[in-house]
């Protein structure tokens, strides 16, 4: 069993996290092309389960599908209301050959739906059919990946209590492959500008076209070469990188304009849960601090029934 917050080694375990990534996209496709668009692409994300990684629900000819990877077996499962059920080995083919695999099971199981294409937000994005380099795949470091989702997805979940505004679920961005949670003001946002790799423009305009706080987590790249949390708001407001922002770990990252708290410190804190926390309710706070956001109408109590109440009351909690 792999315990709680294990040690991640980005620059070691890199190929084994670009190979999930590939195979993820893939998986990706598949709400793409077969729900109804739900808002700021939500529909798309895949959620942490127990075992792995599971897409929503999709329609079949019988009822309804999803896609698992199990990062604990290093099998995809799709299984369908139907009673059918049906895996295949993940072992570091090619991404060409785990379309293939993932497109005749999916066949079997009376899903129809064309999961061909390209991956998403990535500059080299080679059609997956084409994409026949071999990939690297290590159980023990997937396990260990999934357990850091598993834990930031739990502490992700209970801040989310803490908000009656809307609020997106904790899920995982198979493009970006990032683990979110974004809150919303109500209020709606400039036009956002857009410019991700391989992503239409109009796609990130509807994901931002309301204010945002979001805090998420990532295995590494983009300019932080270590697996860490993000915070940040759109549109960002002025001074957010002059906020106090705890714990003493998190720093500001002017490329990235958001702040960061390395996955590391939170894993040798004596309690990374409460670590964890800090960094979501003070990133959090900055954001609807400046820019002004109805905090008193927005937020109750963590993890127990209420109405929202007054900001003051929440400082005497």
């Amino acid at each position: 069993m792999t315990e709680r917050w294990p040690e991640l080694d980005f620059a070691a375990q890199r190929p084994v996290i670009e190979s999930l990534h590939a195979y993820l996209q893939v998986i990706g496709k598949l709400p793409t092309r077969s729900l109804p668009w739900c808002n700021h692409s939500w529909h798309l994300a895949l959620h942490v389960v127990p075992r792995g990684f599971r897409s929503y629900p999709v329609f079949a000819q019988n009822g309804e599908a999803e896609v698992m990877v199990d990062c604990h077996r290093s099998t995809v499962w799709v299984e369908t209301s139907a009673g059918f059920a049906e895996s295949f080995a993940i072992t570091g083919q090619s991404v060409a050959d785990f379309h293939e695999q993932l497109t005749q099971i999916l066949r079997r199981a009376g899903v129809e739906t064309d999961i061909s294409g390209a991956p998403n937000e990535v500059e080299d994005a080679v059609p997956f059919a084409q994409d026949t380099r071999g990939r690297v795949w290590n159980q023990q470091a997937i396990a260990k990946i999934h357990r850091a989702f598993s834990d930031a997805n739990r502490v992700f979940e209970q801040f989310r209590t803490g908000f009656v505004g809307k609020s997106s679920p904790s899920h995982l961005f198979w493009g970006s492959f990032d683990l979110a949670v974004t809150r919303f003001s109500g209020r709606e946002a400039p036009v956002h500008p857009g410019g991700f790799p391989n992503l239409p423009d109009d796609v990130t305009r509807e994901a931002y076209s309301h204010e945002v706080a979001s805090a998420g987590f990532w295995l590494g790249g983009g300019g932080v070469d270590e697996a860490a949390f993000y915070a940040y708001g759109y549109p960002s407001p002025e001074g957010l990188e002059n906020a106090k922002v705890g714990p003493q770990a998190a720093y500001w990252h002017e490329q990235l304009g958001e702040w960061v708290l390395p996955y590391a410190n939170v894993r040798a804190s004596d309690d990374p849960d409460a670590m964890l926390m800090e960094f979501l309710e003070t990133s959090y706070t900055a954001v609807a601090e400046l820019a002004k956001w109805d905090r008193a109408a927005l937020e109750i109590p963590f993890g127990a029934y209420g109405k929202p109440y007054d900001v003051a009351h929440r400082r005497a909690d």
